[in-house]
């Protein structure tokens, strides 16, 4: 071998000077495309939040890009949490995603979907200054949504396109068939809704948008106190399903959602490992200092149904509701006792009773009364919430870290009143510190935003079945997920 030491200058002066640039220039080439292909495919998009996993699935690194719900409604700090306000704020139309890539010249159904998906941004963003679009049942309207017409816009767009997927894995009681009488009615309700509707639902897992486990809380109910068995069967089911379907891999589980009220069935999703919690949880319990993400996640109601459809029932007009507040039950969670030790048969405007005496109506009591007081329980969610919607009483949050429900679309501000626990004394003086026509309005607001916490069977528009999948279509909005090739995904 000659001890002449290689020039590059010499080199690329000889022949063939063309080919050797490429032999130069190829290599580099190659090791970036790979360095970049390495990533999933999967990026958050700009409705709720921003987001990118990284290639050891260990991080959730967030970015804001433009909001979806205000967070000036501090229930649960959620200015600390990032919940934005998507409806309001303007967006850079420059920041349009790019094009699906075309495998073999021609768009997959999954670019198709990605399409679709452009598109109904795009109708939302316009919608929010426009003049708003005809609807014979329901227009949107008031200070009750962020921005009412983005909101129409969004749910006009979610029922032309949306498809979920349900498994059909597992078997009853742990899937599929939970109850759809009690306080976790929810977990049952949406299950049957979703598999009975024609709609919405999709055999076809190559055209949804969403996939949905269909995983049942209720069920462990008085088993056992030991988590274990339930969180191993949580991770098994994901396996299987990641086993059997492309679907949950291609995405990191980011399209798929669960949902629960049962607070078992939530600490049992918090158990699982960090790329199973990339997957959307629609949860009754959804408090921020448990893991609930809401630029992710999904806050729905809690409703204790005792019949198969329950819809507002109003109450007295605003101007002759005697009571001033009103609330009445066990002792269930932290808050209740300091609110009995306050207020228990202390004042007459402020009716505060463990039981009820024989005779009294709750709701009778509710509807007579100006606010009604929705304290947090042990597991943060609580029935009066809705209770308090359906006889037209203003809710009065007493919670800490808990985000109320579809607030990715409501103004809570506008139409309830938030009390920290701490206040609890000054109780009469903040609702007495409402001026009368403030209080009014919140109240008509009230009974204005009822359709969306009605049950119905089958479900009717607008109902909370549709804001439920409302809210889990404005979380898919907020991803573009694309074949990951490197990995052979299709």
């Amino acid at each position: 071998m000659s001890d002449k030491k290689w020039n590059c200058a010499e080199w690329l002066s000889g022949d063939l000077l063309m080919l050797k640039v490429i032999m130069m220039i190829v290599p580099f080439f190659i090791l970036t495309l790979l360095a970049s292909e390495k990533k999933k495919h999967l990026c958050k998009w700009g409705f709720v939040e921003s987001c990118s996993y990284n290639s050891t699935f260990d991080q959730y690194n967030q970015t804001e890009v433009f909001n979806l719900s205000k967070p000036s409604f501090n229930l649960s700090n959620l200015d600390e949490t990032k919940v934005l306000n998507a409806f309001e704020t303007s967006v850079n139309e420059s920041s349009e995603p790019h094009l699906p890539h075309e495998q073999n010249g021609e768009s997959t159904i999954l670019d198709n979907i990605e399409i679709g998906l452009a598109q109904a941004r795009a109708a939302i963003r316009e919608a929010r200054n426009g003049t708003g679009t005809p609807d014979s049942d329901y227009v949107p309207k008031g200070p009750m949504y962020w921005n009412a017409k983005a909101f129409h816009r969004s749910y006009l767009e979610m029922e032309k396109q949306f498809k979920v997927f349900s498994y059909g894995e597992g078997e009853p009681p742990v899937f599929h068939n939970a109850p759809c009488k009690s306080k976790y009615s929810m977990e049952g309700n949406f299950m049957h809704a979703i598999e009975m509707n024609n709609h919405f639902r999709t055999k076809d897992p190559e055209e949804a948008h969403v996939f949905f486990l269909p995983r049942v809380g209720y069920g462990y109910e008085g088993v056992s106190q030991d988590l274990s068995p339930v969180k191993k069967t949580a991770t098994d089911y994901v396996s299987v399903i990641a086993a059997r379907y492309p679907y949950w891999n291609r995405s990191l589980g980011a399209d798929h959602f669960t949902l629960a009220c049962h607070d078992m069935c939530r600490g049992t999703s918090l158990s699982l490992p960090t790329p199973h919690k990339n997957s959307i949880r629609v949860l009754c319990n959804a408090n921020t200092s448990e893991g609930f993400k809401p630029a992710k996640d999904v806050s729905f109601p809690e409703i204790n149904l005792k019949i198969s459809s329950i819809r507002f029932i109003g109450g007295q007009s605003a101007s002759k509701r005697s009571i001033l507040t009103f609330f009445a039950g066990g002792v269930h969670g932290p808050i209740a006792p300091v609110l009995l030790k306050h207020w228990e048969n202390k004042d007459e405007d402020i009716q505060i009773l463990k039981y009820l005496p024989k005779g009294i109506s709750y709701h009778e009591m509710m509807r007579k009364s100006k606010f009604c007081l929705c304290p947090s329980g042990y597991e943060g969610a609580s029935p009066r919430v809705v209770e308090a919607i359906y006889t037209g009483c203003v809710p009065v949050f007493i919670s800490e870290h808990s985000v109320p429900p579809f607030s990715d679309v409501l103004n809570w501000k506008s139409f309830s009143v938030e009390v920290s626990v701490k206040d609890i004394p000054n109780l009469k003086e903040i609702l007495m510190s409402i001026p009368p026509k403030q209080y009014i309005r919140m109240q008509r607001r009230v009974e204005q935003i009822g359709r969306h916490f009605e049950v119905h069977s089958p479900p009717k528009r607008f109902d909370v079945f549709h804001m439920i999948l409302h809210s889990v279509w404005l979380r898919r909005l907020n991803l573009e997920v694309h074949h990951d090739q490197s990995i052979g995904s299709q």
